[in-house]
C-alpha cells in the first residue's frame, strides 16, 4: 500500500515557477529569499523554474536553455541588450518600480520601454509554452512580468496560473498617471490568483478595479473584464529557524567578534539595504545626525553600520543616490568624528547571509526604515539572528509591509529624523526585560507565519480557486 505521504505528493499538480531572474541552487543562499522561497517549492514538489538567465546575448536563443538539478528543471533564457534597457532598465525599473513605490517624480514615461516590455513578456511566454503540462500549477512573480499570463492565455494556455507582486500596490490616483494602466490592469485578469504582501495592497487593487473599470466583489472574488480572479494578502515570511542556526554558525561567530571587538561599550546600530532610493538611507543618516545633535551622550558610543550594495549601478537614479550617500556620509563624519570614532561607516558591497547574521546579532540596534516597502526580509532576519538571552532592538518604519506583522518592533516614520532619533535612545536604553519580552513575541509571529506558510497558503489557494475563468461582463465592466 502506497504510504499516505507519498500518495498527497502524487496527487500534486507538477509547479511551474516563472520569475525575472532563475537562480541556481548552488548560488541560492546569495539568491535573496524569493530564490530561497522558490527552490524549496520546487525541491518539496518538482517542477520547472522559468526565467531570465541574467545573461545578454547579441542573438537571443528563441528555445530555453534547460538543465536538470534534482528534482528542478531550471529554463532560461537571455535577452538582447536592447531587450534588457527596454524591459529591465527601462519599464520595470524606471517606470514600475518608482510608480509602484509613490515617486512619480522618478517616474519615466517612454512608449518605446512599454513596447519592449510587452514584446519580451510575449517572447518568455511562447517560450515557456512547450515545457507546459496540462496540470501545471504557474506561479509567476513580480513586476517584471505584470502581462505574463495574459500572454499564456493568447497561447491557449488553460492551466491554473497564479501571480505574486512582492512589491507595494499603488494607490489609484498613482496608478492612474501610467498612459498604460488600463492595458496592465486587464491583463492582470489573466490570472486565477493575485497574491499580495498586506492587505492595505489588496484594498488598493480593488478601489482601483471598482473606481476605474465599474469590477464587481464577492469576497475575495473581484471580476471585470468578462473575467474573475481572487485577490488575497499572503505576507511572505524568511525561515527563521534556519535562519536562527545560521547566526550560531562559525562564520557567523567570527564576524560577530569582528564586530563587538573594540566596541563592547558603544551602540552599533546596523541597517541593510539594496542602494535604493526607496530605502530611506539618506532619510536614515540624518536620523543619526538628529541623535547626535540632541543626545550628547551618544558622541563616541554609537555607530551606524550601513550595508548598501549597489543595484542597477548602470541606472541614472541609482548613480545619483550613491553620490548624495557618500556625500551626508562624509558631512557627519566630518562633523563629529575623532580620533578612534566615525559615527556612520559605510559599506557599498554585499556581504554573505552567514556575515550578516553575525552582524544582526552584534548590533544592539536593527535600523529598519523604507520610505515604501512590499514586506522587507531584514526586518525579519535582524529578528530571527539575536540571542533570545540578550537581542537587540527592531526600530522600523510603518511604511515597510512587515509593519503589519512586527507591532513589537519600535514603530517609527521614517521622515520624521526626531522620532527616529528618540526611537533610537530609547533602544538603547532599553531594560533586558522589555528587550526579551519584545523579542519573544517578534519571533512567535516569525516562526508561524514563516516561508512555509506563506508558500503554502499561496499554492493552496491557487489549487482552490475556480478552473472557471470567463463570465459574461457586467455593463459597467463593458463600458470601461
Amino acid at each position: 500500500m502506497t504510504p499516505p505521504s507519498l500518495r498527497k505528493a502524487a496527487q500534486r499538480p507538477r509547479l511551474v515557477a516563472v520569475s525575472n531572474r532563475v537562480t541556481h541552487p548552488r548560488g541560492a543562499a546569495r539568491g535573496g529569499g524569493l530564490a530561497v522561497a522558490l527552490l524549496d517549492a520546487l525541491r518539496e514538489r518538482g517542477g520547472l523554474w522559468f526565467g531570465w538567465s541574467g545573461q545578454i546575448s547579441d542573438h537571443p536563443d528563441t528555445r530555453p536553455a534547460v538543465v536538470e538539478s534534482g528534482p528542478i528543471r531550471l529554463a532560461t533564457m537571455d535577452l538582447s541588450q536592447a531587450e534588457h534597457d527596454a524591459y529591465y532598465n527601462g519599464f520595470a525599473n524606471r517606470c514600475l518600480w518608482p510608480l509602484f513605490h509613490l515617486r512619480l517624480d522618478l517616474t519615466a514615461f517612454d512608449p518605446q520601454h512599454y513596447d519592449g516590455y510587452m514584446r519580451v513578456n510575449r517572447r518568455l511566454a511562447g517560450a515557456l509554452w512547450p515545457l507546459l503540462q496540462d496540470d501545471d500549477l504557474i506561479w509567476i512573480h513580480d513586476y517584471h512580468l505584470l502581462p505574463f499570463a495574459e500572454a499564456l492565455r493568447e497561447q491557449r494556455a488553460k492551466q491554473q496560473i497564479g501571480f505574486f507582486l512582492h512589491i507595494p500596490f499603488p494607490v489609484p490616483e498613482m496608478l492612474t498617471a501610467l498612459p498604460h494602466y488600463r492595458d496592465l490592469m486587464r491583463s492582470l485578469f489573466s490570472y486565477d490568483l493575485l497574491g499580495f504582501q498586506t492587505e492595505d495592497d489588496v484594498q488598493r487593487f480593488r478601489d482601483c478595479a471598482v473606481r476605474e473599470f465599474g469590477a464587481q466583489l464577492r469576497g475575495d472574488t473581484i471580476t471585470a473584464f468578462g473575467r474573475r480572479l481572487t485577490a488575497r494578502a499572503f505576507p511572505i515570511g524568511i525561515d527563521a529557524r534556519e535562519f536562527a542556526q545560521i547566526a550560531g554558525s562559525p562564520t557567523a561567530q567570527q564576524e560577530f567578534q569582528r564586530v563587538r571587538a573594540h566596541r563592547e561599550d558603544r551602540t552599533v546600530i546596523v541597517g541593510v539595504d539594496r542602494l535604493d532610493y526607496t530605502k530611506g538611507i539618506p532619510e536614515r543618516f540624518r536620523s543619526v545626525e538628529c541623535l547626535l545633535d540632541r543626545y550628547p551622550d551618544t558622541h563616541g558610543q554609537v555607530e551606524l553600520l550601513q550595508i548598501a550594495p549597489t543595484s542597477r549601478g548602470e541606472v541614472p537614479e541609482y548613480m545619483a543616490i550613491r553620490r548624495e550617500l557618500e556625500q551626508i556620509a562624509g558631512n557627519i563624519n566630518g562633523r563629529y568624528a575623532q580620533l578612534d570614532w566615525e559615527p556612520i561607516r559605510y559599506i557599498n558591497r554585499p556581504l554573505g547571509r552567514r556575515q550578516l547574521a553575525g552582524i544582526y546579532r552584534a548590533s544592539r540596534i536593527g535600523l529598519v526604515t523604507p520610505l515604501r516597502d512590499g514586506m522587507n526580509l531584514v526586518a525579519k532576519e535582524y529578528v530571527a539572528a539575536q540571542d533570545p538571552a540578550d537581542p537587540g532592538v527592531l526600530v522600523l518604519s510603518r511604511f515597510a509591509g512587515a509593519a503589519r506583522q512586527m507591532q513589537s518592533a519600535l514603530i517609527v516614520n521614517p521622515y520624521d529624523n526626531t522620532a527616529v532619533a528618540d526611537a533610537l535612545q530609547t533602544a538603547r536604553y532599553m531594560s533586558l526585560e522589555e528587550r526579551r519580552n519584545r523579542h519573544a513575541a517578534l519571533m512567535r509571529d516569525l516562526l508561524r507565519d514563516d516561508a512555509d506558510a506563506w508558500r503554502e497558503a499561496f499554492l493552496e489557494e491557487l489549487q482552490r480557486c475556480s478552473a472557471q475563468r470567463e463570465e459574461p461582463a457586467s455593463p459597467t465592466a463593458q463600458a470601461a
